[in-house]
């Protein structure tokens, strides 16, 4: 731990970072954050009428999700669920189906693309700032593996055992998305687990969706390639852009989609259990991120700092109430980082920790994917067992820390993890879909708050202040004393 003494400058290499530079990566290196940060600025800018107007807006998906329920329903009950032809629900399900299946063709994409940005950002800052570039991407990865494990265990133990099977078709009939897996045991997934850590054929990777092997692989390459004016770099960066159209036009059709996954599948499910299910879903998470928020953040804040943190917290409401109100962490970042140098921490500490933990810092986001991929597990019949839950760690980290302030990224994620553990999230997943924009306010009041707490606990560990200012006044005393000094020696 550096001496409380420590200046900005004993921490800063030849490069010479200024104790007042904000984080920003090469002009060369559009990091994800760049994405969409003026957009959203602008966005939030615009009368609530325009946005509600605009392709793909949540209002739009809402009563996309309302419109089908309300079919599904009346059809069901005039017709009966018994008397719909197969043929009609097919036919429903393919513009749901060929949109969930371009959001998973985006996934390998955009993951290779962002993680290599990320490995790029992190091996910049690590190399720039040494103790504070390191204690800040030290601890917001341990934060992030915490959250996701006490996700884990509240998923788990507490709600898991209260959610229902939601596919009412023949219960008899196997269902090929998971019982090839079903049998296996928990080492056997383990042995797969690091099998997949070094994939035996790279291309084979890819197009078997296998997500662990493609991480690893991105984290690899992103390491491996130089930083500066790379062509690889460029490359990279052109790609990311193209998916970031792609997923942009795909979130513009989604109340198009998530009524085609929402309808055909009110012919087959139980509303009263779907009902049920959403409650779980909504309360379990809500309710895992405030205990995290409230006693779980606080208490490692309290373990670093020996200082009461729901004070800091409190008076940091600006930050996270407009979090809540905006569900982006790219347009709150500037009152962040206001109501951080508000409760004292020094300039070189939160232009640094700020806009990184905006990247990379999603406690709320690493608490959401597990909820949800055990919440698609269950509700298809599958219970994960323990070396799927340890894959599901690995997999929650590394998307975590990989996933892009792209508006609804974190879905597109949350099919791939879901795909990649055997899970049927057909059935289940437009319902998910019409009810994110809720849960996503909770999930970035977590992650700027985690923000918040993360600047006090690194100027705690790194002993970093700004350096005092000099006043004129001090100055002349000083030129004085001196002149005064020489003149006894003469």
């Amino acid at each position: 731990m550096a001496d409380s003494r420590t200046s900005a400058t004993e921490v800063v290499d030849d490069k010479k970072i200024h104790h007042r530079s904000s984080f920003t990566p090469p002009q060369e290196q559009a990091t994800p954050l760049d994405l969409t940060t003026s957009a959203e600025d602008e966005d939030i800018k615009k009368p609530w009428y325009k946005r509600w107007m605009e392709p793909g807006h949540v209002s739009q998906i809402i009563l996309a999700a309302v419109i089908a329920l309300a079919i599904g329903l009346g059809v069901s009950a005039g017709v009966g669920s018994d008397n719909i032809p197969e043929a009609a629900i097919v036919i429903l399900e393919i513009p749901g189906r060929l949109w969930l299946r371009a959001l998973q063709a985006a996934v390998i994409p955009m993951i290779v693309c962002a993680m290599i940005l990320a490995i790029q950002s992190l091996r910049e800052i690590t190399s720039g700032g040494k103790v504070l570039g390191r204690w800040t991407v030290g601890y917001y990865v341990l934060t992030t593996v915490f959250a996701i494990a006490f996700s884990i265990v509240m998923t788990s133990q507490v709600w898991a055992p209260l959610m229902q099977v939601s596919d009412m078709e023949d219960p008899d009939k196997p269902n090929k998305a998971w019982t090839d897996g079903s049998d296996r045991k928990p080492h056997d997934i383990v042995q797969t687990l690091f099998d997949t850590l070094v994939p035996s054929n790279v291309f084979g990777a890819f197009a078997n969706n296998e997500l662990l092997s493609v991480l690893v692989i991105a984290i690899v390459v992103g390491y491996l390639i130089k930083p500066g004016n790379s062509s690889i770099l460029h490359a990279v960066n052109e790609v990311n852009d193209m998916i970031a159209r792609v997923i942009a036009f795909l979130i513009k059709i989604a109340p198009l989609g998530v009524f085609h996954l929402i309808l055909p599948n009110m012919f087959k499910l139980d509303i009263e259990e779907v009902g049920t299910n959403l409650g779980i879903l909504i309360g379990g998470s809500i309710s895992s991120m405030l205990i995290h928020l409230w006693i779980l953040l606080p208490i490692i804040y309290f373990a670093f700092v020996r200082k009461n943190p729901y004070p800091v917290w409190l008076k940091s409401s600006k930050a996270w109430i407009t979090a809540w109100g905006t569900a982006s962490s790219a347009g709150t970042m500037p009152l962040t980082l206001r109501v951080c140098r508000e409760r004292g921490n020094p300039d070189v500490v939160v232009d640094f920790a700020v806009p990184l933990g905006t990247l990379i810092n999603m406690d709320g986001t690493s608490i959401y994917f597990p909820m949800v991929v055990v919440f698609l597990a269950e509700t298809s019949g599958k219970s994960l067992n323990p070396g799927e839950y340890i894959l599901l760690v690995l997999l929650s980290t590394l998307c975590a820390i990989g996933t892009t302030p792209i508006p609804s990224s974190s879905l597109v994620l949350t099919v791939m993890i879901a795909t990649s553990l055997g899970i049927d999230n057909q059935g289940m997943f437009g319902v998910v879909v019409a009810i994110d924009w809720f849960i996503d306010r909770f999930r970035t009041m977590v992650n700027v708050s985690g923000d918040i707490f993360a600047c006090g606990i690194l100027t705690k560990v790194t002993g970093l202040r700004d350096p005092e200012p000099v006043v004129h006044d001090e100055i002349v005393q000083v030129q004085s004393n001196t002149i005064r000094s020489n003149d006894d020696r003469v």
